[in-house]
């Protein structure tokens, strides 16, 4: 038996998962995938086997069987197809087992052999990193992976490439962080003619980190006033950076592993749902009021949205966290944001 270490995702972090692969003698070729997976995991049987087929290997007529492990921890998305590539081809030998006992592994596999990128790469690395490891992600996500600090990264295209490495026929050159973007030019609170009394309180509201309601006829400027309150606020300490960072990454917002210090800033259209805001869906995606963690919530038409939704912002904004229960899932998001609201007399 061969296993690989990966992570299944929780929130905005990640939890360890071991692949474990056997082969056995079968008088028919078996190829199964076992550990509660969704039908993504399911379907990482056959683009291993197309990926096997475009490097020219071959599984043998031989019982394959795959465990994702603990096995009562349901496993979902495409970034499990890497990590089973690699328990499968160190049990067949084609890997030094050894040389992957050091790292763990995501990303998805293409039928050409190609690994594609997968979300998640940040909360993924801090975990291996903190298990003592170094992690095996695709190209586009090493400059992502990169941020989690000081610790072996190979960061492949193909599976050809890790191949390879590991058997010293091509050294992989470790990827770089990618860059930390520029402050954007915010809206400057210089631009407001008038409203001294708002403005004031707007500050007050940034000093303090309070939250602030605007009630006034349309056109007085409450919405021209909300957008000009991340240009009041410091920017995202060190550790703040790296919590907003790792939301960003679990939902898919990261480019390239560039990473700003900006302070999120979300703006919902009242029409939201109670899963937009909070986060749910089919693999409980973070909602908004967790994309402005360490940020600003800015709720125009405030009497527009649902009773259900407004309700939902009690416990965040009491606690700063959201429980999103699902039969499915039970995950936890940071959830510290500053709401301002809007609305007409």
């Amino acid at each position: 038996m061969a296993r690989v270490m990966t992570a299944a995702f929780e929130g905005a972090e990640a939890r360890r998962v071991d692949v474990q692969a056997q082969i056995t003698g079968a008088q028919q070729p078996v190829f199964s995938v076992v550990g509660l997976g969704d039908k993504a995991v399911s379907e990482s049987r056959e683009r291993v086997r197309g990926a096997f087929a475009a490097i020219g290997l071959a599984l043998p007529p031989k019982r394959v069987v795959v465990n994702l492990a603990p096995a009562d921890l349901p496993k979902e998305g495409s970034h499990y197809d890497l990590p089973i590539a690699l328990a499968v081809m160190a049990a067949l030998g084609v890997v030094p087992e050894d040389a992957l006992s050091g790292f763990a592994a995501i990303g998805e596999l293409s039928l050409d052999g190609a690994i594609a990128p997968v979300s998640g790469a940040l909360p993924a690395a801090m975990m291996a990193s903190e298990h003592g490891l170094g992690l095996i992600c695709p190209a586009d996500c090493g400059p992502e992976a990169a941020w989690a600090g000081d610790m072996d990264l190979l960061a492949p295209k193909s599976l050809i490439q890790i191949v390879n490495h590991f058997k010293g026929n091509q050294v992989l050159t470790p990827p770089e962080a990618g860059p930390l973007a520029e402050p954007a030019a915010a809206p400057d609170l210089r631009d407001v003619r008038g409203q001294e009394t708002a403005k004031r309180a707007l500050e007050i509201a940034a000093a303090g980190g309070h939250n602030l309601l605007m009630v006034g006829p349309p056109g007085s400027g409450k919405s021209m006033l909300a957008a000009r309150l991340p240009g009041l606020l410091p920017p995202l300490t060190a550790r703040e950076l790296l919590d907003v960072s790792m939301i960003q990454s679990v939902a898919g917002l990261l480019e390239r592993g560039q990473l700003t210090r900006t302070r999120p800033y979300r703006a919902p259209h009242h029409s939201a749902s109670m899963a937009a805001m909070v986060g749910g869906g089919m693999r409980a995606k973070p909602g908004e009021i967790s994309l402005a963690h360490r940020g600003v919530l800015f709720l125009d038409e405030l009497p527009e949205f649902t009773p259900q939704v407004l309700d939902s912002l009690r416990q965040p904004l009491e606690t700063g966290e959201v429980i999103v229960a699902r039969a499915n899932a039970h995950v936890r998001y940071p959830a510290r944001f500053q709401l301002i609201a809007a609305m007409n007399p």
